[in-house]
C-alpha cells in the first residue's frame, strides 16, 4: 500500500516516508494477500461506473453518541464500575499548557497499581502515565509519536482497530482520543483532583481534511484523588473517536491455555525451527502466543531479524484443511524489520501486526511472543482453531509450520463495552473502551474484483468516490495494485508485478485507490469556500490568487485537490522506487516519494511555471556557495506534473532526454530568501539517468515499445440499495474530466488518459 504524500510519517508525519514503513504499516493485510471477491453489482452510468454494495459489505458504523453526557469510572476491587450521567461540566478551566507534562503537587493520582505525581496530555485527547516505547527509525508505534503527549496510533490504522491494539502498551486514559486533533488544553489543580479540559478541532483547510474551517470540540476528564474519573463531553463535531481506561494487566495474571505441536518438516534454521506453540490467557483479556524454537531466537538488532517472519492464524471453524491458510479469520505476523537508513542509530528490530495486537514483541531464548485482544470475528466463539508458520527472509513460503488444532476459549473475555448503555451493577471492569468509528472497509482487493468480474480486464487505474465516510482519520486515501500492463510486465522501475489474481486481473489492471474518497471531504469540493480561511503554503487556499490569475477565467481552476490525489496516487504505479549507483555506493532516490533533496523539476508543468515532480522531490537553485534555495518543496498541492525521471519511468522520454540531475543530503536550514524561499546547506551529489539503470536495469518496454492510452475507470460507490447523490455523480464526473487534461498536459502529449466504461 502507498500513501499520499499529504503528512510525513518517518521524519515526524511527512516529510519523507520510509519504504519498510509503509510495508510495515500495511503488512497485517499484505502478509495474508487474501484474494479479492465481488461484493456489489455493477452498472455504467454515463462515462461512470456504478457500484451499489452487497448488503453487510461495508464493516458496521458506530458514531459517538455521548454528547452532553459525563461518564464516572469509580474504583472498585479488580477494576471500574461506570455510569452514565447528565453532563457535569466545570466552567473554570485553570491554566492553559503549552507543552504536554504536567505535575500534580496535592495528592498522587492511583491508576494501573501505582501513583502517579505526573502525567502527560496529549492534544488528541488522551492521558498517559510514563513514558512510552518508541524504538528509533520507526514512526508507527515507534520514533517520535505525532502527540509528544497522551497515546499515539499508526497513521493509517482505522479506529476500529486501533482501540484494541492500544491495550496493555502503556497506562492511559483515552478521554477523546482522536489522532490529528489540534488546540488548547488546560489544567486546574484542587486539593481533591485535577481538572484538564481540552478546546481542539479537527483538521481542516488541507487536502486530507473534511472541513474547510475549525470545529468546536470541547470535553474534560477530572482525575479524583481516590482514583475515581470522569469525562465529560459539552460539545463535540467529530463523531470519531476512542474512550476507554487502558491501565497495564499484570504479568503475573497468566493461565495457560493450550500448546500446539509442529508438523514433521525438513530442517530449518534453529531460530525459525518452531516446535512449539503455548497459547495462554493473560489477565483475562490477552490472548498469549508465543513461539518455542529449537534454538535461540535472533535478538533484535542481528542484521539476520530483517525479513524473517513468524505467524500465527486463527479460525473461527475448522479450515478446510491442516495446512490452509487462505481463510484465516485473522492473523497475527511477526515481522523482523531494519531501517533503510541506520545512521540515526536504529537496529533491526521485531515488530507485530494484526487485529488486535500491539506493536510490541519480546524474543528471549528460544522464545518469541506476542500478546493481544480476540480478532472480532472470534469473540463469540467458544472454540476456535490456531495454526502457525515461520519463513525465512526473502520468502513467503513457511520452512516450519504447526497444523491447525482446535482450542477451546475460556477465561477470556472482550474489553470493548458500548458506554452509553452499561448500568453501574455491570462489572467491574479491569480495562475497558468504546470504539466510535465510520465504516470499516472490506478487503481492498474486492474493490477491482467487483468492477474487473463485471466489465472487463480494460482498465489501467480504478479510483473511487463514494456518499459514505470510512473508518481513517484522512479524506484522502492509499493506493496499491498488482502493476499489471498491457504487454509484457514492466521493469528497471524498482518494483515487480505480483498478485495479478489477487485483483482478479488476467494481466492489465496496474493501480487504484485503496478505499473510496468522500464526496464531503474537501478533495471532492471544486474550489474552496469563500469564507475558507487561507492556510499554509500546503494548503490549496494559499494558492488562491496566484492560480487564479493564470486561469482564463479568473478563478482557481476546479478540483485542484483531487487532480492531486489522482496523480499522486497513480503515479505510484511507476515511482518513488529507484536508487542510483553513483561509484561504489547506492543512493535511494525515494523510497516510495522522492527524496526532499531530490532535484525533480517537471518537464511540464500542470499551473505554475516552476513544479517539483507529484512524486516528491523538489525545485532546486544552486546559489554556489554551498547553499541552495527551494523554489519548490516535496508537498503536492496544487497539483504538479511528471519530472524527467518520473516520464522516464512511465516509459515516456528517452534515457537521452532524461538531464542530469542531483540529490542534496545533509540538508541544514540557513535561512529564507527575499521571496520566502527556504534556504539550505547541503552536500551535493550528481546523478544521472544511467547511474539509475545501473542501479535498477533498463526500463522495459523501451520508450518505442511503450504503453501510451491507458483507460480509468472512475467508480462511484453507493451502500446497498442506495442510489448515487447529485452531488457525487457531478463531482466525479467533474474528476474524470480534469484527469483526462491534466495527463495529456503533463505528459507533454506523449500519451492519453482514456476513461471510457463499456
Amino acid at each position: 500500500m502507498i500513501r499520499s504524500k499529504a503528512l510525513p510519517l518517518e521524519l515526524s508525519l511527512f516529510f519523507v516516508v520510509s519504504f519498510q514503513l509503509l510495508r510495515a504499516v500495511t503488512a497485517s493485510a499484505q502478509e495474508r494477500e487474501e484474494p479479492g471477491k465481488p461484493i456489489g453489482n455493477v452498472s455504467v452510468v454515463g462515462n461512470l461506473i456504478l457500484m451499489e454494495l452487497d448488503e453487510g459489505a461495508l464493516g458496521r458504523k458506530n458514531l459517538f453518541d455521548l454528547g452532553g453526557h459525563s461518564l464516572r469510572f469509580t474504583p472498585a476491587r479488580d477494576g471500574y464500575r461506570v455510569e452514565n450521567l447528565p453532563l457535569e461540566w466545570d466552567a473554570e478551566f485553570g491554566q492553559r499548557i503549552t507543552g504536554p507534562h504536567v505535575a500534580v503537587h496535592n495528592f498522587s493520582f492511583p491508576f494501573s497499581g501505582k501513583s502517579w505525581d505526573a502525567f502527560t496530555v496529549g492534544v488528541t485527547g488522551s492521558i498517559r502515565f510514563g513514558e512510552p516505547d518508541h524504538a528509533p527509525g520507526f514512526g508507527f508505534g515507534g520514533g517520535p509519536p505525532r502527540d509528544q503527549g497522551g497515546v499515539s496510533i499508526g497513521r493509517f490504522d482505522p479506529l476500529s482497530e486501533a482501540a484494541g491494539n492500544l491495550v496493555n502498551t502503556v497506562p492511559a486514559i483515552c478521554v477523546f482520543f482522536k489522532p490529528r486533533l489540534s488546540g488548547d488544553r488546560y489544567v486546574k489543580e484542587l486539593a481533591d483532583r485535577v481538572v484538564v479540559t481540552w478546546e481542539v478541532t479537527e483538521p481542516y483547510g488541507n487536502i486530507q481534511d473534511f472541513t474547510w474551517t475549525k470545529t468546536t470540540n470541547r470535553f474534560q476528564a477530572v482525575l479524583h484523588r481516590d482514583g475515581a474519573i470522569e469525562f465529560s463531553y459539552d460539545q463535540l463535531a467529530a463523531k470519531d473517536a476512542i474512550i476507554g481506561l487502558y491501565p497495564l494487566i499484570p504479568e503475573e495474571a497468566e493461565k495457560p491455555l493450550r500448546t500446539l505441536s509442529a508438523s514433521k518438516h525438513p530442517p530449518a534454521a534453529a531460530h525459525l525451527d518452531i516446535q512449539k506453540l503455548k497459547l495462554s490467557v493473560v489477565g483475562g483479556i490477552l490472548l498469549k502466543a508465543a513461539f518455542e524454537a529449537a534454538g535461540p531466537v535472533l535478538p533484535a538488532g542481528d542484521p539476520g531479524v530483517a525479513g524473517i517472519g513468524y505467524r500465527i492464524y486463527f479460525y473461527s471453524h475448522t479450515p478446510e484443511s491442516t495446512g490452509s491458510t487462505a481463510h484465516a479469520n485473522a492473523v497475527w505476523t511477526i515481522r523482523g524489520f531494519a531501517p533503510r537508513n541506520r545512521a540515526n542509530g536504529a537496529a533491526t528490530r521485531y515488530i507485530a501486526f494484526g487485529e488486535g495486537v500491539p506493536r510490541a514483541v519480546e524474543a528471549n531464548g528460544n522464545t518469541i511472543s506476542v500478546q493481544g485482544i480476540l480478532p472480532a470475528a472470534l469473540r463469540s466463539a467458544k472454540q476456535i482453531y490456531v495454526s502457525a508458520d515461520a519463513s525465512a527472509a526473502g520468502s513467503e513460503e513457511p520452512v516450519a509450520r504447526i497444523p491447525a488444532k482446535p482450542v477451546t476459549l475460556s477465561g477470556i473475555h472482550n474489553p470493548e463495552v458500548h458506554l452509553s448503555s452499561l448500568k453501574p451493577q455491570e462489572g467491574p471492569f479491569s480495562l475497558l473502551y468504546e470504539s466510535f468509528h465510520y465504516y470499516a472497509l472490506p478487503n481492498p482487493r474486492d474493490w477491482s474484483c467487483t468492477v474487473i468480474n463485471s466489465l472487463g480486464d480494460k482498465f489501467d487505474f480504478l479510483p473511487y468516490y463514494s456518499d459514505f465516510r470510512v473508518d481513517n482519520q484522512e479524506a484522502g486515501t492509499p493506493s496499491n495494485g498488482p502493476l499489471g500492463a498491457v504487454g509484457g510486465a514492466v521493469t528497471g522501475i524498482g518494483a515487480k508485478q505480483s498478485g495479478l489474481d489477487s485483483y482478479c486481473t488476467p494481466g492489465r489492471f496496474q493501480w487504484g485507490f485503496v478505499q473510496p474518497v468522500y464526496v464531503g471531504s474537501n478533495q471532492m469540493q471544486e474550489r474552496p469556500p469563500a469564507d475558507a480561511p487561507m492556510g499554509t503554503d500546503h494548503d490549496i487556499t494559499f494558492y488562491q490568487q496566484q492560480l487564479a490569475e493564470i486561469s482564463g477565467d479568473g478563478k482557481m481552476p476546479p478540483y485542484m485537490y483531487a487532480i492531486s490525489q489522482i496523480a499522486h496516487e497513480m503515479g505510484h504505479r511507476w515511482a518513488a522506487f529507484v536508487s542510483a549507483k553513483v561509484g561504489d555506493e547506492t543512493i535511494p532516490l525515494g523510497p516510495v516519494h522522492w527524496a526532499r533533496g531530490l532535484q525533480a523539476q517537471v518537464a511540464f508543468p500542470y499551473r505554475r511555471p516552476t513544479e517539483a515532480s507529484i512524486m516528491g522531490g523538489g525545485v532546486w537553485q544552486d546559489n554556489f556557495d554551498g547553499t541552495y534555495t527551494q523554489l519548490d518543496d516535496d508537498y503536492y498541492v496544487p497539483a504538479t506534473g511528471w519530472s524527467y525521471l518520473d516520464l522516464y519511468l512511465m516509459g515516456l522520454v528517452s534515457t537521452e532526454e532524461v538531464p542530469d540531475f542531483f540529490i542534496l543530503r545533509n540538508l541544514v536550514p540557513a535561512g529564507k530568501d527575499a521571496n520566502g524561499h527556504p534556504i539550505f546547506k547541503a552536500d551535493r551529489g550528481k546523478v544521472t539517468i544511467q547511474d539509475v539503470i545501473a542501479a535498477e536495469g533498463p526500463r522495459l518496454p523501451g520508450v518505442d515499445k511503450s504503453q501510451r492510452v491507458f483507460n480509468t475507470g472512475i467508480v462511484i460507490v453507493v451502500q446497498h440499495g442506495e442510489k448515487p447523490s447529485p452531488e457525487l455523480m457531478e463531482r466525479a464526473e467533474a474528476i474524470r474530466k480534469q484527469w483526462i487534461d491534466y495527463f495529456s498536459t503533463t505528459t507533454g502529449r506523449r500519451a492519453s488518459m482514456t476513461s471510457n466504461p463499456h
